[in-house]
């Protein structure tokens, strides 16, 4: 299909897409595929105003007659999901399997949202004085701002939508510039979950912002807006997070990765180098979970180097949709420009390059070869997250080594160790193992199930999103104390009969 043709089987019209001030281009080909409304800065405190007075009827609903909305909403998710998917390809750049896959994350994280609509649990507690009862009851906080980056268009949304809403709090979503499409087609799918829903829902509980950094500054300042989850580079992250905690606002972050894989002696290669590839060139390297350091064994890294060669030197790299294409493009000139700059960096560091070259793969659009680095040294720049398919290669003799190498990062989102040796691979778990807030085993770091909460960026604080126990980030707490007795005890026993 043309572009055209996919916004418009994505229910998205001609008014929708054109006539605006923020042009959209596709890193398939560079063209311009639409022309959107941006949201001036002056209009987001109406925008926050309608999310109050919707959390002033939302919170009262009952929270699983909450989770019929984001029950219904993954039905829709299931019946436009190759449409939806289609638009994540050309706004994105991803393959069209990695396009369906995140709407399956979408899908995946509302079914967990419905079951936890009745799981809202809090502990009952023992009291010191006879005749109380202590417990905890959560509660609903208010409007939860969500600002999305580029690389996960709808599914980190989703993550942060399905669990404030059944949580009891409005969302108002800010997409990246680069990708608003995907979040209004988003917004059209949930607009027929709402109406199969019924009044039960009132009008401004999910609401859209599109545009720049100035309208993203409008809601994050607003202290109407209760919570601000926020997903991008670390340099966004040092502007959000300070103007949330100015005004005591509470912030959920999830930023950079740079992420590491250790290959111990014992690990099984061909496992190993299946998930280095996966986990390196997916997404083109634009994952936050993507692999960007391997840590291998004196032993064994020479050879685990010539595998990845020949492994790299076999990748289709092209046109996103077309069927075979494993490697798409990088989001656009200027990442592209980026990822040199730091290839060349890396030699005069002492690196061996191999790979990293620009691509002619379709006209217009930004390809590039992805990169094995050979390092002498963890540097600089390897300690510098670049996002795009960098795979930098360090050495190592003691398992102490390596996880000092893992850890000597600022990021800290996901890491694993592949080895067959148990000792091994309970150290790199252990409080004296990995800093990252994902560790794993013989599992590459990307691919996170929605059902472990996502996130533990040590440079910033961490994050938690998604599965596990992420929904109390979207809600406040309260101790109460229940007085049963018949007289009130006051200290060491002495009491006033009433």
């Amino acid at each position: 299909m043309t572009h055209a043709q996919v916004l418009a089987a994505a229910g998205l019209s001609r008014e929708d897409i054109s006539g605006g001030a923020l042009g959209v281009h596709s890193p398939i080909d560079g063209a311009e595929v639409a022309r959107v409304a941006t949201t001036a800065a002056a209009d987001v405190a109406g925008i926050v105003e309608r999310a109050q007075a919707a959390f002033r009827i939302w919170r009262d609903v009952p929270a699983p007659r909450r989770g019929e909305l984001v029950r219904l909403l993954g039905e829709e998710l299931r019946a436009a999901k190759a449409e939806l998917g289609a638009v994540v390809t050309l706004e994105a750049g991803k393959i069209t399997s990695e396009g369906l896959g995140e709407v399956q994350e979408m899908i995946d994280i509302c079914d967990f949202a419905v079951g936890l609509s009745r799981q809202l649990y809090g502990l009952t507690i023992a009291s010191e004085r006879p005749g109380h009862r202590m417990m905890e009851t959560w509660h609903p906080m208010g409007p939860c701002g969500v600002i999305t980056a580029f690389n996960f268009p709808v599914a980190v949304w989703s993550w942060n939508a399905a669990l404030a809403l059944v949580c009891g709090n409005p969302v108002i979503w800010k997409p990246s510039e680069k990708s608003p499409l995907t979040a209004m087609t988003c917004m059209k799918i949930l607009g027929r979950a709402l109406e199969r829903f019924g009044d039960d829902a009132p009008e401004g509980l999910v609401q859209l912002v599109v545009g720049g950094p100035d309208a993203g500054a409008a809601l994050v300042e607003n202290p109407g807006v209760a919570i601000v989850s926020a997903t991008g580079s670390t340099r966004m992250g040092r502007v959000v997070g300070p103007k949330v905690a100015e005004r005591f606002g509470r912030c959920i972050l999830e930023l950079g990765g740079n992420n590491a894989m250790i290959v111990a002696p014992s690990a099984d290669l061909d496992m190993a180098v299946r998930a280095i590839v996966f986990s390196a060139v997916g997404t083109c390297g634009q994952r936050c979970t993507s692999l960007r350091r391997v840590i291998a064994h004196s032993s064994i890294r020479a050879e685990l180097v010539e595998r990845l060669k020949t492994a790299y030197a076999s990748l289709p790299i092209g046109d996103p949709r077309e069927a075979g294409t494993l490697v798409g493009p990088i989001i656009d000139a200027a990442a592209r420009d980026r990822m040199l700059a730091a290839l060349a960096a890396a030699r005069t560091e002492g690196g061996s390059v191999h790979g990293g070259e620009p691509v002619d793969a379709v006209k217009g659009g930004a390809y590039v070869s992805p990169a094995i680095v050979e390092m002498p040294a963890q540097t600089d720049t390897v300690r510098t997250e670049t996002f795009a398919p960098i795979l930098y290669v360090l050495g190592y003799d003691s398992l102490e080594e390596a996880i000092a190498l893992q850890n000597d990062v600022p990021q800290g989102l996901s890491s694993c160790i592949f080895t067959l040796d148990l000792r091994e691979a309970e150290t790199f778990l252990s409080s004296a193992g990995s800093d990252c807030g994902i560790a794993n085993v013989n599992i590459g770091p990307s691919g996170a199930e929605i059902g472990g909460a996502f996130g533990g960026e040590k440079e910033t604080g961490g994050g938690r999103e998604s599965g596990s126990d992420a929904w109390k980030g979207y809600m406040r707490r309260a101790t109460n104390t229940i007085n049963y007795s018949a007289a009130l005890p006051l200290a060491q026993g002495v009491r006033f009969d009433l």
